[in-house]
């Protein structure tokens, strides 16, 4: 097998040839079509997550098609075209595994940082841990389908608990904004577009999914949000959105890292206003949004890059210079 593999944080990915993988029991082997270059991958590379595995392979927004089986697999054929997200498995014993929080599990592995992932031409994954793959979407654009759609439809329905939202702001339009952007369309929100000040770019494609606005973060939104969904990594945003939504509303944080929350008046908060977090995801989660993105007509945006340009791709999105989404095409 040919990967990408981080050696130690802060350095470029490097390339190395290996033997190829065999499954273990309950596992399959994948031939690799796509896989989505994450934040998390991100956070990863830069240090701002501690490294879990010596010299790991990143990605876990993973499309492949089955090569392999290992023993006791069962409900998957060789041929089948399979995702894999980021929660790789679970323990199934702890009080969140047996409460149906499976994304709360104390002793978790997650594909690209505990488990190797999708930064090359072949991966191992848990076969009751993978996610079959609606026919009509392409390789490429089913892969952000696994972690930044994923984790939008999560973050979105927590949102959406408890009380009506009309109005739905969006802060960082970047891989999961610009899928839930058009789920929440769809399904009849006006969406609002927060984006770095000045980003043209990301205000145009925000304007192009049906957003009824787009503008700068530090921007007061024309009319008081339902809810606001945070995705970029920056504490910061946590004071505005606090600022711009109504009494009552919820303002969700959907990234695994994000910079310190500076201090802000309790007033902000005050008059039942929540702030709350998002961790991981579930495989029922997969299993309700992958249909409904295929009836929506979500459609991801992406930028492919072949396997080997995975630092490229890397930096591309640290600089901010990615619409939509990026992906590693081996």
């Amino acid at each position: 097998m040919f990967a990408m593999v981080m050696t130690a944080p802060k350095t470029p990915l490097a390339p190395q040839r290996r033997p190829d993988p065999q499954p273990g029991p309950g596992e399959v082997r994948l031939r690799v079509l796509a896989c989505g270059v994450c934040r998390t991958d991100l956070h990863q590379v830069d240090g701002e997550l501690p490294q879990r595995r010596p010299a790991v392979v990143p990605g876990h927004e993973i499309i492949g098609r089955v090569e392999a089986l290992g023993a006791e697999v069962a409900g998957v054929a060789l041929g089948d075209r399979l995702g894999v997200p980021w929660l790789g498995e679970t323990c199934g014993r702890c009080r969140y595994c047996c409460d149906g929080e499976e994304n709360l599990c104390d002793r978790p592995g997650f594909t690209g940082w505990t488990r190797d992932g999708g930064y090359a031409d072949v991966a191992i994954a848990r076969a009751d841990y993978c996610l079959p793959i609606p026919p009509g979407y392409a390789d490429a654009e089913a892969a952000p389908l696994m972690c930044a759609g994923l984790i939008g439809y999560r973050a979105w329905r927590k949102a959406c608990e408890g009380r009506p939202v009309v109005r739905l702001g969006l802060y960082g339009f970047g891989a999961a904004a610009h899928l839930l952007a058009q789920l929440a369309v769809w399904s009849g929100q006006q969406v609002y577009a927060f984006t770095r000040s000045g980003d043209a770019v990301a205000q145009g494609l925000a304007r192009r999914l049906g957003c009824c606005w787009a503008g700068g973060s530090e921007q007061p939104p024309p009319e008081p949000l339902d809810a606001a969904i945070i995705f970029a990594p920056a504490g910061g945003l946590v004071p505005l959105a606090l600022q711009a939504v109504r009494k009552g509303g919820v303002v969700v944080c959907g990234g695994i890292h994000m910079s310190d929350i500076p201090s802000f008046p309790y007033a902000w908060l005050w008059e039942e206003r929540r702030l709350l977090s998002v961790a991981n995801l579930t495989r029922q989660d997969g299993r309700e949004y992958l249909p409904l993105a295929a009836r929506a007509g979500v459609r991801a945006q992406v930028t492919t890059y072949p396997l080997v340009q995975a630092n490229a791709a890397l930096d591309a999105l640290r600089r901010g210079a990615v619409s939509g989404a990026a992906v590693l095409t081996p």
